[in-house]
């Protein structure tokens, strides 16, 4: 939305003059311009920059409001108890692009993506018999976000960090530094092309 309100107000501008105005790199909001255009937000024209589409209307400046309460989908979850045959046959049966490896309290503990699974299962025959919590990337390496963060900022996460799936939690205290949290949900890039295509329909 900071993003749209300086385009609204200056264009046209650049995309550099936009990322020093926001203190980052150019780079660090490649992601964010190219989803305003394939969004019909904005247009661009090279030696130009970039300007508010014609056609744009407030109601889709709240589109990009959308939470992620609103389009996540059930979590595909695994023990840390399962092993990496159990995980692989989860990963295909349910064709998501991640496991959430939780606790008996739905606790996240760790993540696992195909490319953990592929590392470690290439050339190892024992590997189907290994537990997930070997290959499992854990705290505090973790990705999530929470169901009432934005959607764009969900897509920005999964764009710079180059994952295909973020659980969604809901922290809890639990006396320590590192809160507990609750899995409730997972998006994922599929989510992200759904959404692009409703959001195509509506506008």
């Amino acid at each position: 939305m900071e993003i749209l309100d300086f385009i609204h107000k200056q264009a046209p501008i650049t995309g550099e003059q936009i990322a020093e105005q926001l203190g980052v790199s150019r780079p660090t909001i490649r992601s964010d311009l190219s989803l305003l255009v394939m969004l019909g937000h904005i247009n661009a024209k090279p030696k130009v920059g970039y300007f508010p589409n014609k056609s744009f209307r407030e109601e889709q400046a709240n589109g990009l409001k959308l939470k992620v309460k609103q389009v996540q989908s059930m979590p595909v979850i695994v023990r840390k108890t399962a092993t990496v045959g159990d995980a692989v046959v989860a990963l295909f049966v349910d064709n998501v692009g991640g496991l959430v490896v939780a606790d008996e309290e739905g606790m996240l503990l760790g993540v696992i993506s195909p490319k953990d699974l592929l590392k470690v299962t290439l050339g190892n025959p024992a590997a189907a018999s290994m537990p997930v919590s070997l290959v499992m990337t854990r705290k505090p390496q973790l990705i999530t976000v929470t169901p009432d963060d934005d959607v764009i900022e969900a897509a920005r996460k999964m764009s710079e960090h180059q994952i295909d799936m973020l659980p969604v939690v809901i922290p809890h205290e639990n006396g320590s530094d590192q809160p507990s949290l609750e899995v409730v949900g997972r998006i994922s890039k599929t989510t992200m092309t759904r959404v692009l295509l409703d959001a195509a329909r509506k506008w």
